[in-house]
C-alpha cells in the first residue's frame, strides 16, 4: 500500500520541467547510487545522514524525495523535512519505479561539476537569441534548478570559463555547441539523456529557428520572431533570460499538451454570422 505522502511516477513526471514543480531531492545510499549513477531529471543528491542540518532550507517549500525503493531512507527524510517546515512526499517505488517505467534519467557523468555554493555555473556570448535562452531553460527546468549563467563578450567566454570554473556553451570548439546539423540544444538534450517526447518535439522547433532551417517546421518561424522580439526588449541579458524563462514554459506545455488544439473564435463568428442570415 502506496504510503499517504506519496507521489506517483505517473504524476512527477508531468510536474518536472515546470515551473510550479517540486524540489527533487535523491537520498539513495552510495552504495545504490555508485551502482547506477543516473539521476530523476532536475534531481540533485543529498546526505540522508545530514538532514537534521540541511533541512531547514526547504522550509514552506514543496519536495518529493526519491531512494532506491521508496521505502525507509526517503519516508525518514520526508518526515523530518516536515518537521522542519516543508511539505515533503516520497516517490512511490522510489528510483527503481521510475526506471521501471523508462523514464528518462541523466548520466552524472554529463553533469559539469559544481561551484563552491552549490548549482553549475555555465557561460556563454551576450546578447542571447535561440540556443542561448532555450538551453538555460533547459538546463534550469531538467537538469540543474540551481544553475548559473554567466553573459560574456564573444572572444572572452573560453577565459571566464577557465577563471571562473564555468561550462562554455554555444560557441565554437567546445563540448556543448552545435553538432553537423544540431544545434546546442540538440546536444544537450541528447548528452543529457532527456528522451521526453514533448522535448524532442520542441528540439526540432528550436533547431530550424537557430539554424535558420524554416521550413523544418511551421512553428520554426514563430520562434524566430518571438526571440528576436525579446531581445530587442531587454538590454540586460539576465532580464531576457528571466522572460525568456516564462516563453520556453509555453512553448513546452504545448508541445506537451496542446498540439493538437485549435483556436475556435474564426469557426465560431461564422457559424454565428450564418445563424443571424
Amino acid at each position: 500500500m502506496a504510503s499517504y505522502n506519496a507521489i506517483s511516477t505517473e504524476k512527477l513526471v508531468r510536474l518536472i520541467g515546470t515551473p510550479k514543480g517540486p524540489v527533487v531531492i535523491d537520498v539513495r545510499d552510495d552504495e545504490d547510487f555508485a551502482a547506477q549513477p543516473l539521476l530523476l531529471p532536475a534531481s540533485f543528491r543529498r546526505p540522508y545522514a545530514d538532514v537534521r542540518q540541511w533541512g531547514a532550507d526547504y522550509r514552506g517549500r514543496w519536495v518529493v524525495v526519491v531512494c532506491q525503493k521508496g521505502k525507509k531512507l526517503s519516508e525518514g527524510v520526508a518526515a523530518w523535512l516536515r518537521n522542519a517546515g516543508a511539505e515533503a512526499e516520497t516517490l512511490e517505488g522510489g528510483f527503481e519505479a521510475w526506471q521501471a517505467a523508462d523514464l528518462p534519467l541523466v548520466p552524472v557523468a554529463a553533469l559539469p561539476g559544481e561551484n563552491a555554493n552549490g548549482g553549475t555555473v555555465w557561460v556563454t556570448r551576450s546578447r542571447p537569441k535561440i540556443d542561448r535562452i532555450a538551453c538555460p531553460w533547459l538546463i534550469r527546468r531538467f537538469v540543474d534548478p540551481a544553475a548559473t549563467f554567466l553573459f560574456v563578450s564573444a572572444p572572452e567566454v573560453e577565459a571566464v570559463a577557465d577563471r571562473f570554473g564555468a561550462t562554455p556553451f554555444d560557441v565554437e570548439n567546445v563540448f556543448w555547441s552545435h553538432r553537423g546539423d544540431d544545434c546546442t540544444f540538440d546536444t544537450m538534450v541528447k548528452e543529457f539523456g532527456l528522451s521526453f517526447p514533448a522535448l524532442e518535439h520542441l528540439t526540432l522547433i528550436v533547431r530550424a529557428a537557430d539554424t535558420d532551417r524554416l521550413d523544418l517546421v511551421p512553428e520554426a518561424a514563430g520562434l524566430l520572431a518571438a526571440s528576436l522580439g525579446l531581445s530587442r526588449m531587454f538590454a540586460d541579458d539576465l532580464e531576457q533570460l528571466e522572460a525568456g524563462m516564462t516563453f520556453y514554459d509555453a512553448f513546452y506545455r504545448w508541445a506537451r499538451d496542446a498540439t493538437q488544439e485549435k483556436h475556435e473564435w474564426v469557426q465560431h463568428v461564422a457559424k454565428k454570422s450564418k445563424d443571424n442570415e
